[in-house]
């Protein structure tokens, strides 16, 4: 058996607490990326953020600004993608003109994908320059280095890219842009947390694409938990990327405060 085998049998299989249900949406990276997004819409995304009391919302550059306008005076922050996304398939120096924008928007995080085709044919040196070029760009904020772990075609190709993500500099490590049919895995994730927990650095990782319901981001949660420890369950070290999740969590939480009440 390997790690990431051992790893996952260890999971606890018992029902989201309360607790651990309230904890996925301050995780929570509130997501909309859809080209019909506008700032009316994008508004409403943020108001939803403020009355869930989300880590942050994630949407494109061109809306940071009226997001920022709308979180104001709220500890939410404003992540933006950018670098191509989600394909990632533009020369670099635009990818990176896209991450300067959004960051001279307002943005606080910037989420950039790697090129999953240089990294497939061998090219992991331009990968790693790719990386160390956005970090350098965005500085003290954070940088989410999305893998697209659905494209990379193996867990040992996800571990090479995660610990490539590590020593370029990125601040958190991202699986998928939500954008292909594979998103987020529990074994890509395991292969993931055992790159960040080999390195011995405080890197975030952040599940993303396809996690709906409370009990799938709550499993990833104890996973984390198991590889990494307690430590690593805050915004500075984990978030969800999702659209769905927050309002699916949010009725769940009000469903076991009804039936708390009636016990009562």
């Amino acid at each position: 058996m390997n790690n990431t085998e051992k790893y996952l049998k260890e999971i606890p299989s018992l029902p989201p607490s309360r607790e651990e249900l309230s904890l996925v949406l301050s995780l929570t990276d509130l997501t909309s990326l859809e080209g019909k997004d506008n700032e009316k819409s994008i508004g409403g995304l943020c108001e939803k953020a403020i009355k869930l009391k989300t880590a942050a919302v994630c949407i494109y550059p061109s809306l940071v600004s009226a997001a920022k306008k709308q979180l104001k005076g709220t500890t939410i922050k404003v992540a933006s993608v950018a670098g191509a996304f989600p394909s990632g398939q533009l020369p670099l120096k635009l990818r990176l003109q896209e991450a300067a924008f959004a960051l001279s928007e307002g943005a606080d995080e910037i989420d950039m994908v790697i090129s999953r085709g240089k990294f497939l044919e061998g090219g992991h040196h331009a990968v790693s320059d790719e990386i160390s070029a956005f970090k350098k760009i965005c500085g003290p904020k954070k940088l989410k280095v999305i893998l697209e772990t659905g494209e990379l075609m193996s867990v040992e190709n996800i571990s090479n890219a995660s610990n490539i993500a590590i020593d370029a500099g990125a601040d958190f490590i991202k699986t998928s842009t939500g954008k292909i049919a594979m998103n987020a895995t529990l074994e890509a994730v395991c292969a993931i947390l055992l790159a960040i927990k080999d390195s011995k650095k405080k890197i975030g990782i952040k599940p993303s694409g396809g996690i709906a319901y409370g009990d799938a981001a709550v499993t990833y949660l104890r996973l984390t938990r198991n590889i990494l420890g307690e430590g690593w369950l805050n915004p500075q070290l984990f978030r969800f990327g999702a659209s769905r999740l927050a309002d699916t969590v949010f009725s769940q939480l009000e469903e076991k405060g009804i039936k708390e009440e009636k016990k009562v």
